[in-house]
């Protein structure tokens, strides 16, 4: 079997050590370096491991020929754009179980019409996590709010909104958030 081990890990910008230690349980960098190399046999457990260490579905570290990934040709750097000293491959993006999306129809703040944000949603135990995020919020008969959340008050969450001068909003209890974990912006 031919596995994306080492383009995934690449594209994820993690080291063999960073793999190894996010593995449950942890291992080693070297038996994923020959996991990669196919020096040792990628099992289906071995697959299950690295890709949740990795982040993706395990089927993302296999090679399927109908499959496109982007080829990256060159880095943006302060001085512009140069090339690359190491082949690198771009991930399409692919969606999460429970992820919510939100898209912009007029530009606010950072955000620009025809942009999609993709959230990933939390329960009210997670909303630490999203502290200085934006987040997408329900509120009551069908509503949303969304911006920076800057604040937990017990059961209240504190919102700023994406445009600038805008007034604080407080939601009290909401059933989840979802905080913005991806912009897809078509230019």
């Amino acid at each position: 079997m031919i596995t994306r081990i080492r383009d995934v890990r690449k594209a994820k910008r993690m080291t063999l050590d960073d793999v190894a230690r996010a593995c449950m349980p942890a291992t080693t960098a070297q038996t994923i370096g020959r996991l990669e190399t196919g020096m040792r046999t990628v099992s289906v457990s071995w697959l299950n491991r690295i890709s949740a260490a990795l982040g993706v579905e395990a089927a993302d570290l296999v090679e399927h020929p109908e499959r496109e990934d982007l080829d990256v040709v060159a880095v943006l750097t302060a001085t512009g754009a140069a090339p690359l000293k190491k082949s690198a491959k771009v991930l399409p993006p692919r969606t999460q179980p429970g992820q919510v999306a939100l898209t912009v129809s007029a530009s606010v703040g950072d955000y620009r019409s025809g942009d999609e944000v993709w959230c990933d949603r939390l329960s009210p135990e997670e909303f630490g996590r999203a502290l200085n995020r934006d987040v997408l919020v329900p509120r009551p008969a069908g509503r949303f709010l969304f911006g920076r959340l800057i604040g937990r008050d017990g059961g209240k969450l504190h919102l700023l909104p994406p445009s600038a001068g805008g007034r604080q909003s407080v939601v009290a209890d909401p059933p989840w958030a979802a905080v913005a974990v991806k912009l897809v912006r078509t230019l």
